[in-house]
């Protein structure tokens, strides 16, 4: 989830989901359970380590991070009740709330989010996200050995100041620490039990609900948490998390009645439910796209990669397969990201890197390859999760390839933390892949294929594509920084590195009833404040 993860302060979309008026029982507003199919089993509920969209938006429940992002898009106090930042835009100062408490009434300190953000950049721990808090001072140096952890640029200086330095500044900074990456982490409880995050019995949260109970492949449940800081604006007594990886189960429990809100119904259902008024469709900042293995034959061949790109009708795809609004994906950044001026899109003033559906040129690169009309490629093996709608697109695609280039395909699916091992393994000929950005700018998108980064699944290393990630990191020009990410996304469409498909939006089963949910163009979603009619 999956993924995760401007120059200006980082615009972020928050959309209320619903609004409107609240029955009334003598007086006082209604307050039920909510039953919400967040997708499937999680990965892990240890904000340090989880990665999906399911595993962030349940933990957005259960922790809470320095601060939080409002609905005008600007960062806001949440655990820090406020921060200093120098005038070099270096060095940022936050003072917590007095009297935080975790959910065990342990109190919450500054240590413990300089523990935790310090173990997010251990080797032990081998966090997919360490590169979110490179960041900071020392953050990248500590997490490959070349510094102490007492050299990274975060201090307890008392239990409720945190006194953070940063590389080079970060105009985005404050929003980053409401990600789930920055979350705060009970060391008492770590220490004492490593596996504490698997259980509902020994896992401890800072946010405006707790765990009850985890039925693992089935649900998690959350209760309204007393020793939250704002509880007077929790209004939901009880969550029920429901944990399925089939999208056509989902929507049966929707409409028999069994759920209130659910993600990702069937893309084939998508515009009865639409003409229904029973799902609504939102912005959403992430990318669906197949990765090569570069590394094996036959697409260690830039050209026979080309080909298989080339070959695929995208537009056909999200008119006729998916029908949900979404677009054609002809490069990596998403619409919705700026570029040098905030009244600029990064994705516009890039334009597209592929043409769609050039039939006649990929046939043409697969027979310079030594492929002509597929003539003595092997069969190619398609791996994807586990999902109804990965199967329809992988089921496309595969027509295609066979149409176009004359290429037999196999499809292949795994349950998704097997799917998950198999790309950290390099298991794979061409597999299904996806980013959601974890920040509103285009770096998020674009560091993710630098050389080392965890979650770049086609091992791309180009000393040129990292170089200009460099200098887009490093630069205080704006022009500069964006050139830079412009030329690395052509290079990485020169290298042929990856498939896109289409830039993602959100469609969501919800009913009438639920109101107040907040959803932000990163995908996750808040529950603080809301209510079942």
């Amino acid at each position: 989830m999956f993924t995760k993860r401007t120059t200006v302060i980082i615009s972020i979309l928050m959309i209320a989901l619903a609004v409107g008026g609240c029955s009334l029982f003598n007086g006082r507003q209604q307050s039920k359970g909510l039953r919400y199919a967040v997708g499937d089993e999680p990965e892990s509920l240890d904000p340090r380590k989880s990665t999906s969209i399911a595993a962030s938006n349940i933990e957005a429940q259960l922790f809470e991070g320095l601060t939080s992002v409002d609905s005008n898009n600007n960062p806001v106090p949440a655990a820090a009740e406020r921060w200093e930042v120098s005038p070099d835009g270096l060095k940022y100062t936050f003072y917590l709330r007095k009297g935080l408490k975790w959910s065990n009434g342990d109190p919450v300190t500054a240590e413990d989010f300089e523990y935790a953000w310090k173990s997010v950049l251990s080797k032990e721990l081998a966090s997919d996200y360490a590169s979110q808090l490179f960041y900071i001072k020392n953050g990248e140096a500590y997490n490959s050995g070349k510094a102490t952890e007492d050299e990274v640029g975060v201090k307890a200086v008392d239990s409720n100041t945190l006194e953070v330095e940063l590389e080079k500044p970060v105009p985005y900074f404050l929003a980053l620490t409401s990600f789930h990456t920055y979350y705060p982490i009970n060391k008492k409880v770590v220490t004492a039990n490593e596996n504490w995050a698997a259980d509902a019995q020994s896992f401890v949260g800072n946010g405006p609900f707790k765990m009850t109970e985890w039925v693992h492949q089935s649900k998690v449940e959350v209760v309204k948490n007393a020793q939250y800081w704002d509880v007077a604006k929790i209004k939901l007594e009880k969550i029920d998390f429901t944990l399925v990886d089939s999208n056509s189960t989902t929507l049966t429990m929707f409409e028999n009645g069994q759920l209130d809100m659910a993600e990702n119904p069937p893309v084939t259902d998508v515009p009865r439910l639409q003409k229904e008024g029973k799902v609504k469709v939102f912005p959403f900042l992430g990318v669906y796209y197949y990765s090569f293995n570069l590394n094996r034959a036959p697409f260690d061949n830039v050209k026979v990669r080309k080909a298989f790109s080339l070959a695929i009708n995208r537009q056909d795809i999200v008119t006729r397969v998916l029908q949900g609004g979404q677009k054609a994906a002809l490069g990596l950044v998403p619409y919705g990201v700026p570029d040098v001026t905030t009244s600029e899109d990064f994705r516009v003033k890039g334009g597209d890197y592929l043409a769609d559906n050039d039939v006649a040129t990929a046939q043409r690169l697969l027979a310079e390859a030594g492929y002509p009309g597929g003539k003595g490629l092997p069969t190619i093996t398609l791996l994807y999760n586990t999902s109804d709608n990965n199967k329809i697109l992988a089921e496309a695609v595969q027509e295609m390839w066979k149409k176009n280039l004359g290429v037999t395909v196999e499809l292949a699916n795994q349950e998704r933390k097997v799917f998950y091992d198999t790309l950290d393994s390099h298991n794979f000929q061409v597999a299904r892949d996806e980013w959601v950005g974890d920040y509103a700018d285009a770096m998020t998108f674009i560091d993710l294929f630098e050389s080392g980064n965890a979650n770049n699944s086609p091992r791309y290393s180009n000393p040129a594509y990292d170089q200009l990630v460099h200098t887009a990191k490093n630069t205080p020009d704006q022009a500069v920084r964006v050139k830079a990410m412009h030329d690395a996304e052509q290079m990485l469409f020169e290298d042929a590195v990856i498939i896109p498909v289409y830039y993602y939006n959100n469609s969501v089963l919800i009913k009438d009833s639920v109101k107040g949910v907040v959803r932000t163009i990163l995908g996750v979603i808040y529950l603080k404040e809301a209510y079942i009619e």
